[in-house]
């Protein structure tokens, strides 16, 4: 089964959200910079601390982005909303080929999702397919009522920033 969440259509891109069968989510976009480019953002800390967190979250920032983007790296990532109390996700790349493909694990909890990342050459533009595959449905639902229901946002604040940074 095949569902189509959400798509959100811009001037020049757009974000699809797609289930597929019980476990797997994937979201395609278009983005107006080479592949090099739009991988920078995925695997820099300090150029993905700047698009990470959705902004209509009010209040929550990313308080510490540690990442070793390389084939058995880890990273780790620490969200905090002002007062003492922070909430990590962690895990480690399982593969990264630069400029082609990110892939790693969310290690946080039980119902964690592998999550691949793929920036394909569309003639100077890059496609992105962002796909997660989750353990178990109920994994996968909780993911759309939560992190998954942000990544549209997320990735137009990606657009933004690689417009700024000459992408």
């Amino acid at each position: 089964m095949n569902q189509k969440i959400s798509s959100a259509d811009g001037v020049q891109n757009r974000t699809t959200v797609e289930r597929r069968g019980d476990r797997e989510l994937v979201v395609t976009r278009i983005f107006n910079a080479p592949p090099s480019i739009v991988y920078r953002a995925w695997s820099q800390p300090g150029l993905f601390q700047r698009w990470w967190v959705p902004k209509s979250v009010s209040g929550v920032s990313l308080v510490s982005c540690e990442m070793d983007v390389c084939t058995g790296g880890r990273y780790r990532l620490e969200f905090g909303a002002g007062g003492s109390d922070t909430m990590a996700f962690y895990g480690k790349y399982l593969e990264v080929v630069p400029n082609e493909r990110i892939v790693w694990t969310n290690d946080e909890g039980e119902e964690g999702a592998i999550t691949t990342v793929t920036f394909e050459d569309q003639g100077g533009k890059t496609l992105l397919n962002f796909h997660e595959v989750y353990p178990s449905k109920e994994a996968l639902e909780e993911a759309l009522q939560g992190s998954a229901a942000a990544l549209p946002e997320q990735l137009e604040q990606l657009d933004q920033l690689l417009s700024s940074i000459g992408g």
